[in-house]
């Protein structure tokens, strides 16, 4: 039974690793595409403040892709063995969830600029979406507060 528990956690952990990989593989691929299209921008002479606008929306979309990349790689194969504790596992889900809320604030900033520029009548979906954002960062707070040890 010990053997078939360290195949299956072997096999969790590789499996995991390759999603790691792949995820990070991705992310500085779209990073890359980002300053490609900046780049290209400037030599054609082309709106550059577009391709701006459009390689932060990339930059931040591959820098949260990247945190959950390193987050899989940390959490599940490096520490992924054996049971975690509570607190380990209160400490996982924050950080994951501080993950999302950096990401999402981010894109709906570029998102509201975008759209501020183009047509100011749909600033309402950015700004439902800088709303969500914010419900996580309060949700967070929230759950840190009810979860948290009154020891100190």
């Amino acid at each position: 039974m010990t053997n078939l528990k360290y195949i299956s956690n072997s096999i969790g952990r590789f499996v995991y690793g390759l999603i790691s990989l792949s995820l990070g593989i991705i992310s500085l691929t779209m990073m890359g595409v980002a300053l490609w299209d900046i780049w290209v921008s400037i030599h054609e002479k082309s709106l550059l403040v577009n391709a701006l606008l459009d390689a932060i929306g990339l930059i931040v979309v591959g820098m949260a892709v990247f945190d959950v990349s390193k987050f899989l790689l940390e959490e599940e194969v490096f520490h992924g063995s054996g049971k975690k504790s509570p607190e380990k596992q209160r400490e996982t889900l924050v950080k994951f969830l501080i993950i999302i809320a950096i990401a999402v604030s981010l894109e709906s900033l570029v998102f509201i600029f975008e759209t501020g520029r183009k047509d100011i009548i749909n600033l309402l979906y950015p700004t439902l979406l800088l709303i969500a954002a914010i419900m996580v960062v309060i949700g967070l707070g929230a759950y840190q507060k009810l979860t948290h040890d009154n020891k100190n």
